[in-house]
């Protein structure tokens, strides 16, 4: 019998990855932090999305860092592991490993080097990877950005994928930023997993049938997204919702993972969660500071100190 990889709905991190000095992966902070977003209320982790500068490690890093993850403890049907490359054998060998190691799902970018292609090319593309890797166990989400990608999931793709890969291409992540899209893609497509990529949409996907939310902000916003969520079928839902956007506004004016990197080293007091690997840099000392005073007056600063 096929094991059940149905990953939870809910508040999903997607997941910083601390350096060390030489810039390489440091396994140990990264896997004390999957474990602290889970204990602070996350159902899930994104290892290697865009928040986790993913484009910026090799396979084989890439590998490594589910390796030690597994090795640690870390529950790996609760694992959503980004496996989009640009060439068909990185992305075959990448979603081998994970599911070799029984995740949740992985995630899955589009093919984003050459623009403007069709869609035949498109499930050409996931037709080679799904083929290849050759697991009943196999669960893709797409992952659906073309403001970075510059190649969107159009819905017509999605539905040819769905009927070729029943159970197989099993959702998606949704971090167009394009509301009225998502909800429709939510209502129009039963079982197909809608996660909106930020917690901003969160109480408004599931109200329109999707599963959860996948956001980078959740490294920090774990919490209360969790209490939303908790809270979803009560009174005190939008007014926790209300406040939850208002701290993912502050944290949005700012280039993301740099962001994030910067209050993770405030909470945890270790100056390397600020390294970053090129072109991406930390943040400048003023916007930093503007980041923290906007916190601040939000009240939200003291709270992941």
């Amino acid at each position: 019998m096929t094991q059940d990889r149905t990953l939870p709905g809910g508040v999903f991190a997607a997941t910083l990855t601390p350096l060390d000095g030489a810039l390489g992966i440091d396994h140990g902070a990264l896997a004390a932090h999957v474990r602290w977003l889970l204990a602070d209320g996350c159902d899930g982790i994104v290892l290697l999305g865009t928040t986790g500068e993913a484009n910026a490690f090799s396979v084989a890093e890439r590998m490594a860092a589910l390796d030690a993850l597994v090795e640690a403890g870390l529950p790996a049907p609760r694992l959503l592991v980004g496996t989009g490359c640009c060439a068909v054998p990185d992305a075959v060998a990448l979603t081998r490993h994970a599911v070799a190691h029984g995740t949740g799902g992985v995630l899955m970018l589009p093919p984003f080097y050459y623009k403007d292609v069709t869609d035949d090319g498109l499930a050409a593309f996931f037709d080679r990877v799904i083929e290849q890797v050759g697991a009943a166990a196999l669960r893709i989400y797409l992952y659906h950005i073309p403001q970075l990608s510059g190649v969107p999931f159009r819905r017509a793709l999605i539905e040819r994928l769905l009927a070729r890969y029943p159970g197989t291409v099993a959702g998606m992540k949704d971090s167009s930023g394009d509301w009225d899209s998502m909800r429709a893609l939510a209502s129009a497509l039963p079982g197909f997993r809608v996660f909106a990529g930020t917690e901003r949409y969160l109480l408004d996907i599931l109200e329109a049938g999707g599963v959860g939310c996948i956001s980078a902000t959740a490294n920090v916003t774990c919490g209360l997204a969790a209490e939303v969520y908790a809270k979803r079928h009560t009174g005190e839902a939008r007014a926790l919702q209300d406040r939850l956007n208002a701290v993912r506004h502050a944290l949005e004016a700012f280039p993301l993972t740099a962001a994030l990197k910067h209050l993770m080293a405030a909470r945890t007091h270790r100056p390397g969660w600020l390294r970053l690997r090129p072109p991406l840099t930390p943040l400048a000392a003023e916007e930093a500071a503007a980041l923290d005073d906007a916190l601040h007056r939000l009240g939200f600063l003291a709270e992941i100190a």
